[in-house]
């Protein structure tokens, strides 16, 4: 990775040096991986693909979960980098939510989002982690563009107004990470996943994500012996990608990608898929009779967030 010294703050120098290392896991310093929103859908894959990866076995992992400090308040973070000592960090921590749960509170999602992302990032600088990698969404890419996305198109206008909050708090990590790299050295970067599912998922009807969402309703209907309420038309298309396929990938980029430019994780664009497909393979894995009706009253959200993951192929 080369070293991160010029993250530390002038005043923390003779105190603390951290060696040049040569690549990922040579350091004279003991490798210790921080890994933000631990205890949720990514870090639980994350923690599953460590416990089985030999190259794993000399470095300390540390996965938070909100019972271990408060990141929207900047002493609870300092006090979590103080105790754990890390040298790299994987941050996962946001407060996230469904499309309707975004809409209702686009406020909430941008503040609370903001101040997580700045006392990470801020506290990786003071700290001298030597890289830090943050989990963004294909939610933050503008909502009138072309298609396939790819990276570089992530500034080119205002993302989808459903979860506009949200988007905007995500979208300004990459722009912090080039800030950092140009005024301190830091080595940040980011991952873009397309839609996660998974075990260990928000399975809130209200709250949660498409994949969870769907597979309770459809229990709850089942259960009832009632339909299953699809919320809008359907049409709208998804690429998803499970959590322990993206985990592998985020340890992969952790450990051997070296730009500061986002990367996007996910299936190819010809594995995109209709919310209305994904709620009938549901109905056909829960052995469901009744009917998958259609409310149309509810929102689609945007349409279509196709993304290219060429880019993954040739770094």
């Amino acid at each position: 990775f080369g070293s991160s010294f010029e993250c530390v703050k002038p005043s923390w120098v003779g105190i603390f040096v951290w060696p040049l290392m040569a690549g990922y896991g040579k350091s004279e310093s003991p490798t210790v991986v921080l890994v933000t929103g631990g205890s949720g859908l990514v870090g639980k894959a994350i923690n599953k693909v460590i416990n089985e990866d030999d190259a794993a076995k000399g470095e300390t992992w540390v996965f938070l979960s909100s019972k271990d400090g408060d990141l929207v308040d900047r002493n609870a973070t300092e006090a979590i980098f103080k105790k754990h000592h890390p040298t790299h960090v994987i941050h996962l921590a946001a407060r996230v939510g469904g499309l309707f749960h975004n809409m209702a509170k686009k406020v909430e999602f941008f503040r609370e989002n903001m101040l997580i992302n700045d006392n990470i990032m801020e506290c990786c600088r003071i700290y001298g982690v030597k890289k830090l990698v943050s989990c963004l969404s294909t939610c933050i890419f503008p909502d009138k563009t072309t298609y396939p996305i790819d990276e570089t198109m992530l500034h080119n206008g205002p993302p989808h107004n459903s979860n506009l909050g949200y988007s905007i708090a995500k979208r300004l990590v990459d722009s912090m990470n080039h800030c950092y790299k140009e005024q301190y050295g830091c080595q940040f970067t980011s991952l873009i996943p397309t839609n996660v599912y998974g075990p260990h998922d928000n399975f809130n009807v209200e709250d949660g994500h498409v994949i969870p969402g769907l597979i309770h309703k459809c229990y709850l209907a089942k259960q009832k012996g009632e339909d299953m309420v699809l919320w809008g038309s359907g049409t709208p298309m998804r690429q998803f990608i499970f959590s322990e396929d993206l985990a592998r990938l985020i340890v992969w980029v952790l450990r051997d990608y070296q730009e500061i430019e986002p990367i996007i994780l996910s299936v190819g664009e010809e594995d995109e898929v209709s919310i209305s497909d994904v709620a009938q393979m549901i109905c056909e894995a829960m052995d469901f009779k009744g009917k998958l009706v259609k409310d149309t009253t509810k929102a689609d959200g945007q349409f279509k967030k196709t993304a290219s993951n060429k880019k993954s192929f040739v770094v």
